[in-house]
């Protein structure tokens, strides 16, 4: 028999909303078959340069018409949250979206709320979390390949805690296998801190984990931008990308980094992308855990809230989850309202012409 094809739907054809079509695409089980875009020129563009008919306006057009097996929510922040809830309440098996997955805790926790009431699964999207090679790793601490965990440490988390620090507690996460339980932060300028977006916003601090370990957190340049990881005998240092393994020492003390293979990546070309599909996919299927999920999204938002209102009430710890669920933190506009607001625009042959990466 061949293998069932998922139907899939892109809901916001932007830049990155290009790459999920390229990606789904790309895959054996999946048939790209509606775009919902708002700006006309960009959707003709696209549904041309994918061979897409189904073209539509928004989310909540596509669904008087079509219901796809699964939905990518690829859309500017502010408007993620209206569109995830049109899809679980349209009935789709699955819906991801990326990151910031919002602003305000609350908008978070209603799309989780409307995911589980219906049985659909929701993914996250396009986060080193769901790197192969980290997710292997992340195996082999949790098997206890190298003992136990004795420390964890979090550089550079500054400049967008909200966006491209997503990336840091996701993988924070996952590698220490272990949820943060208290913040306590410093930020800098002080202008960026009383700002309600976190655009150029550097925080220092300490994450208390469930695991009992105290995670100190750099916000500046250090030699390292990433999430670091060890034991009694190994070091396990994420700096975007695969991570690096360092077991023993040699004469010096110093740490020796070993060659640990790790299994190849079956669509190397798009990389982690590819990956968060490929478990999105398997996850609608057969159940079980996804590489990204919605959930991971919403940890990654409170710690950064929670850090962003530490730094500005006087460095308080705070507890998580938090209390307050109207707490909000707004990414940079071209994140919140994506590049047609913010001065990116992409022209209508970059998006019929354009593939993000040239060999796909």
């Amino acid at each position: 028999m061949a293998e069932k094809k998922y139907t899939v739907a892109i809901i916001g054809c932007g830049r990155l909303g290009q790459h999920y079509a390229e990606v789904y695409q790309a895959l054996p089980n999946t048939e790209l078959v509606a775009i919902a875009e708002y700006n006309p020129e960009r959707l003709k563009a696209v549904g041309e340069r994918f061979g897409i008919d189904a073209l539509y306006p928004d989310a909540e057009a596509m669904y008087r018409e079509m219901v796809p097996d699964i939905a990518a929510v690829v859309l500017p922040g502010k408007y993620i949250k209206e569109a995830v809830i049109a899809s679980a309440q349209a009935g789709v098996k699955g819906v991801s979206t990326d990151k910031p997955i919002a602003a305000r805790l609350s908008d978070v926790d209603e799309m989780i709320e409307a995911c589980v009431e219906r049985g659909v699964v929701f993914a996250g999207g396009n986060l080193q979390r769901a790197l192969s090679e980290v997710q292997e790793a992340a195996s082999w601490l949790r098997a206890g390949d190298y003992g136990a965990l004795r420390g964890i440490s979090l550089h550079s988390w500054g400049g967008e805690i909200s966006g491209g620090g997503c990336q840091h507690i996701a993988v924070l996460r996952l590698l220490a296998q272990a949820e943060v339980t208290e913040v306590i932060a410093w930020g800098k300028p002080e202008e960026a801190l009383k700002r309600d977006d976190d655009e150029d916003l550097i925080i220092n601090g300490r994450f208390q984990m469930s695991n009992g370990l105290t995670c100190p957190v750099f916000g500046e340049q250090t030699p390292y931008r990433g999430i670091d990881v060890w034991t009694d005998d190994a070091l396990v240092r994420w700096d975007w990308g695969p991570p690096d393994i360092y077991q023993g020492f040699d004469k010096s003390g110093a740490r020796i980094k070993v060659n640990r293979p790790y299994s190849p990546l079956q669509y190397p070309r798009f990389s982690y992308m590819a990956t968060s599909i490929l478990s999105f996919l398997d996850v609608v299927e057969n159940g079980g855990t996804l590489a990204i999920s919605g959930h991971d999204l919403r940890q990654s938002l409170e710690v950064a809230i929670a850090a962003k209102y530490s730094a500005l009430w006087g460095s308080v710890p705070l507890a998580l989850p938090l209390e307050d669920r109207s707490l909000t933190l707004y990414p940079r506009a071209y994140r919140w309202l994506g590049g047609d607001q913010s001065g990116r625009s992409q022209s209508y042959r970059e998006a019929l012409e354009d593939p993000v990466f040239p060999n796909s």
